[in-house]
């Protein structure tokens, strides 16, 4: 028997294009002999089924279900493809939850600490996971430059304390530009957090769990046209995405290491994408990512690629680990 499988794209933030982009690979991606896909957008006026002609069905919040001609259909499964909020900060994986639908994200409270990058980071300390040194301002905060450069130093990136794809992000060179990044990062947020420069080679690992088991997927090196890894580095070819990356067996070893320690130690499930900067030999935690792109020339993707897993297998598998939980 076919499994029905919500597909949620979209999203209320401004990665939603990305967002729609990944949820339409998985739904091209998706085997057919064992599901039937549906795709379904989610946005802050409208939840909808969009079929292949485009035609929208509204969908039922009360249950999550949908009716085509006067048949209501549930679902077995939903993957997530929201990257941002609602997808990536718990509401969607709390929704579900209380549903009792399976979804292929991981649960509600890993998703709100991993989105939030000052709990995270305060989170993972105590086990020894090097961060940046950082600052934090919330909106209505009076700005001290002179306190935020004594604490982080110059240059320092300001960024949206719960953004992603690089939204809200500024590399700060100068004192006298501080003010204009905070404004930029408060456009996405309420929240901000400055952080130290580290300047050393960056890595983005994933870690998934595959047939039951926490895997570290080959690491990606990132090489940046642009000052850092922004949205056009990420999203218009302006970087280079080498994988495997070009570091010594001890960096590999080390940064596969603290990885799947993150992943353990929040009691990860599904996908992840961790980003680092080695610094003095040692790998500096950046971010999590816990619904990274989907698209073919995405980092996870390429990644699986590298391990010999194909897309297809890649997205059965979450969906059949969802199933199993």
């Amino acid at each position: 028997m076919k499994k029905n499988i919500a597909i949620i794209m979209g999203g209320y933030s401004s990665e939603y294009k990305i967002s729609l982009k990944s949820g339409s690979v998985v739904f091209e991606t998706l085997d057919r002999n064992l599901y039937t896909p549906f795709a379904i957008h989610i946005f802050n006026e409208k939840w909808i089924y969009v079929n292949e002609n485009n035609e929208e069905f509204p969908v039922d919040k009360n249950d999550f279900s949908i009716t085509l001609n006067s048949e209501k259909i549930t679902f077995d499964c939903v993957f997530n493809a929201i990257h941002g909020s609602p997808g990536e900060d718990g509401y969607m994986q709390a929704y579900f939850k209380l549903l009792n639908i399976p979804q292929t994200s991981c649960s509600m409270y890993q998703a709100a600490l991993t989105f939030n990058k000052r709990d995270l980071l305060a989170t993972l300390k105590p086990y020894g996971i090097k961060t940046a040194e950082s600052y934090y301002i919330n909106l209505g905060d009076t700005i001290n430059e002179d306190a935020i450069v004594k604490k982080v130093g110059l240059p320092c990136f300001v960024k949206a304390n719960k953004a992603g794809s690089s939204f809200g992000v500024s590399k700060v060179y100068k004192k006298e530009e501080l003010k204009t990044a905070i404004e930029n990062s408060f456009k996405e947020d309420n929240e901000i957090i400055i952080e130290q420069f580290l300047d050393g080679t960056e890595v983005s690992v994933g870690v998934i769990s595959y047939k039951g088991e926490t895997t570290v997927l080959p690491i990606t090196e990132i090489v940046s046209e642009n000052d850092f890894f922004d949205y056009q580095a990420k999203y218009e070819g302006k970087s280079q995405e080498i994988t495997p990356a070009r570091i010594s067996e001890d960096y590999k070893t080390k940064v596969e290491t603290v990885a799947k320690k993150i992943y353990e130690v929040l009691g990860m499930t599904g996908f992840s994408r961790s980003e680092f900067i080695f610094k003095n030999d040692d790998p500096y935690l950046l971010e999590v990512n816990t619904v990274p792109g989907l698209t073919k020339e995405s980092i996870l993707p390429q990644q699986a690629a590298a391990a010999g897993i194909s897309m297809t297998d890649l997205f059965s598998n979450a969906i059949e680990e969802a199933m199993n939980n």
